[in-house]
């Protein structure tokens, strides 16, 4: 450990740990070695991107193919997306609603956060979600499927970022388990993450990359001054926020 952040090699077995800690996917069992290097894998998360991408990409083609309706098939590729994660990311996203803005001061809202029910905050958080991104994808799609890939990867591109630029807000969970990336992981998966992008959808994705970075930015600011940090909630709302904010760009081009 160096000033606090985990520093290590990139290792072939980065890509398979990305997806272990991101998605519900039925993986190989992996030795115990490999977790103790959790944070270096963090460059990696884009392509637990794609992995969480390509099934749901294909749903919504597949839907489409057979003549359903944009706004039924962009459901569909919600649903996938859903199953493959396990919702983790939306119930970040609803316990960092409920914290933040449930609690008056940095205890309480990190007690809110990590109680397992949810509250007015996080129920109207998740409709708003679902609902934008839903819209949001409806309209995308109606010009092919690739842009959900490129949202996918930057979306999770983004999250060494915040691991990276705030410290742990408390001293267990998820995220504290997993550790803090350098810089260096941190750019690299952004750099992966905007290569996929590109790829898939051109540089027409670099508007909306802006965006979603402008995005984390203030959540990280708001997390800082409500809990002085990050955790696994606060993680999951950045690749919701983030996947918002890139969806409605995308839409809006």
């Amino acid at each position: 450990m160096e000033g606090g952040k985990t520093a290590g090699r990139i290792s072939l077995m980065d890509p398979l740990l990305a997806c272990v800690l991101l998605t519900r996917l039925p993986l190989p069992t992996l030795p115990a070695s490999a977790f103790q290097h959790q944070a270096q894998a963090a460059w990696a998360f884009p392509l637990a991107g794609l992995a969480v991408a390509v099934p749901a990409a294909f749903a919504g083609w597949a839907a489409l193919a057979f003549g359903i309706a944009p706004l039924i098939a962009a459901g569909l590729v919600l649903a996938v997306q859903i199953m493959v994660t396990g919702a983790m990311h939306e119930d970040g996203l609803a316990d960092t609603a409920d914290g933040l803005w449930g609690g008056f001061d940095r205890s309480r809202r990190l007690e809110i956060m990590k109680d397992s029910a949810i509250g007015s905050y996080g129920v109207l958080a998740l409709i708003l979600s679902l609902g934008l991104r839903w819209m949001a994808l409806a309209a995308i799609l109606e010009t092919g499927v690739l842009a959900t890939v490129a949202v996918a990867a930057l979306s999770r591109a983004v999250l060494p970022v915040m691991m990276t630029a705030l410290p742990h807000a408390r001293a267990d969970g998820l995220s504290h388990s997993v550790g803090r990336p350098g810089w260096a992981t941190s750019i690299g998966a952004l750099g992966l993450g905007l290569f996929i992008a590109l790829l898939a959808s051109g540089p027409a994705v670099i508007g909306p990359f802006l965006l979603a970075l402008l995005a984390v930015v203030i959540l990280g600011m708001i997390a800082k001054r409500k809990i002085g940090g990050q955790t696994g909630d606060i993680l999951g709302a950045t690749q919701q926020v983030s996947e918002i904010a890139l969806l409605i760009a995308l839409a809006a081009t």
